[in-house]
């Protein structure tokens, strides 16, 4: 898978370092521990890829079940980037507006978000994200940028059936994860430059909310055992979902405060 993947890689300086394992207990790990003992000028852009994780991580401390050699188990980590610590979560969002382009042009089958980061086909997810970082001074050192793609998995357990999906399943075809990865990285590269010119997703947003599944659409925002229902209006520069209640009230909603679900589903 390596060697396909930067054959087909067509960036200039994201992923052109490519680290593989067969396996590994989570790329995000794998991926912190480099960094620790790595310099920026080694490892700024570097791709840690896996065809089996041991230990996958999901947000919230869940588990990202990782079957070998069917999906992407991949982590992108950036050195020393100049970019503010209060910023630095909206790369999660540049990450998943990337796998959704990426998703649509290589199985011309539209993918899109569901806030702030998850990307679905057929009101299921196809993909997790999950970002960290470790600050020196009042900069980060480095941002990890987890990304777990379900490509060629054929089958879920059964309580993930009515909320997870595949490439594979959705198309009915088997799919090459090295396209599927280049084109991921090649979007975010674009995306990402896009991003360091504002320092938030002003250059991005109108990109961004016409993926968005959530848009006008109604939603429940679950908080501390709470729910709370309105109309998700789109996304602000910094990444908040902008939510209007019935009193015309606009909410500005932070990812990580709250869980955000449609009225009847997932999405």
């Amino acid at each position: 898978m390596q060697k396909e993947l930067e054959k087909q890689l067509q960036t200039r300086w994201m992923g052109k370092k490519v680290f593989y394992r067969k396996e590994t207990e989570s790329t995000i790990t794998w991926a912190k521990e480099a960094a620790k003992a790595g310099s920026r000028e080694e490892l700024d852009g570097a791709l840690f890829l896996a065809e089996a994780q041991t230990g996958g991580k999901g947000r919230m401390g869940r588990v990202w079940t990782s079957p070998p050699g069917q999906n992407i188990y991949m982590n992108l980590l950036l050195m020393e980037p100049e970019i503010s610590p209060m910023n630095a979560a909206s790369l999660t969002l540049v990450m998943g507006l990337s796998v959704a382009q990426a998703a649509t042009e290589v199985t011309g089958k539209k993918a899109g978000i569901k806030w702030p980061n998850d990307v679905v086909m057929s009101g299921k997810k196809i993909c997790g994200i999950l970002t960290e970082m470790q600050i020196s001074g009042n900069m980060p050192k480095y941002i990890t940028i987890g990304v777990g793609i379900n490509v060629n998995q054929k089958e879920f357990p059964e309580e993930l059936q009515d909320k997870a999906t595949s490439l594979m399943l959705e198309t009915g075809e088997i799919l090459a994860r090295e396209e599927v990865a280049a084109k991921t990285l090649e979007y975010f590269e674009k995306n990402y430059e896009k991003f360091l010119k504002t320092q938030d997703l002003s250059l991005l947003k109108t990109e961004y909310e016409a993926l968005l599944l959530n848009r006008n659409q109604p939603v429940r925002l679950i908080e501390k055992g709470t729910e709370s229902r309105g109309i998700a209006r789109g996304i602000t520069e910094k990444g908040e979902l902008l939510v209007e209640f019935e009193t015309g009230e606009i909410r500005k909603v932070l990812s990580g405060e709250v869980s955000v679900r449609g009225l009847y589903s997932y999405v």
